[in-house]
């Protein structure tokens, strides 16, 4: 009886924390890079072991996705959504590119697994996922968030999107890649 009480106890004070505003705790600050922004330059290693600059990829769009765990159903889904689309991607000038905290390792063995032929970077220092606001503290673990910043050819955030729906993002993404392109083609 008191192990059940301490159980309930300790689910509320969960609750309370949660509505309380512990809610940041898991999510992050609230505070990713604004639409407009510079996108935080970085270098991290990809599944090949090879280091990746972010701003080495300025002239191509950039979606930098970030996600919580390699052989995940979730994550899984996306990778191969994004890994389907990808032709559509290299049409539109765009470059994908997602990020965990594992290791470079991990991220070799879910690429040769999963068939995936983009880069995922190890953000083991998880410096780059909370620099983009995009890093999940479970108090004795951290992972990265569900988190996606569409980058421009000059290295300025143009969209985030913060709740996603891995059926359906990398149509989202393709669908604000051909909005933008629409727009400037108007501007013009």
């Amino acid at each position: 009886m008191k192990s059940r009480m301490l159980v309930i106890s300790l689910f509320a004070g969960l609750l309370v924390l949660l509505i309380a505003g512990g809610y940041t705790l898991l999510k992050g600050s609230g505070n990713p890079p604004a639409i407009g922004s510079p996108a935080p330059d970085f270098t991290l290693k990809a599944q090949d072991e090879l280091p990746v600059k972010l701003s080495a990829f300025r002239a191509q769009w950039v979606v930098l996705y970030f996600y919580p765990k390699d052989f995940t159903s979730g994550c899984t889904i996306e990778a191969h959504n994004f890994q389907r689309d990808l032709s559509e991607y290299q049409k539109r000038n765009a470059v994908i590119l997602g990020v965990s905290v594992q290791d470079e390792a991990t991220h070799k063995q879910f690429c040769a697994k999963e068939g995936l032929h983009f880069k995922l970077l190890a953000d083991t220092k998880q410096e780059v996922s909370k620099s983009y606001d995009s890093l999940i503290n479970l108090g004795i673990a951290k992972l990265s968030s569900r988190h996606t910043f569409l980058i421009d050819p000059q290295g300025m955030v143009q969209k985030v999107w913060l709740n996603v729906d891995v059926k359906k993002h990398s149509e989202e993404i393709l669908a604000s890649l051909d909005e933008f392109e629409k727009n400037k083609i108007a501007t013009h």
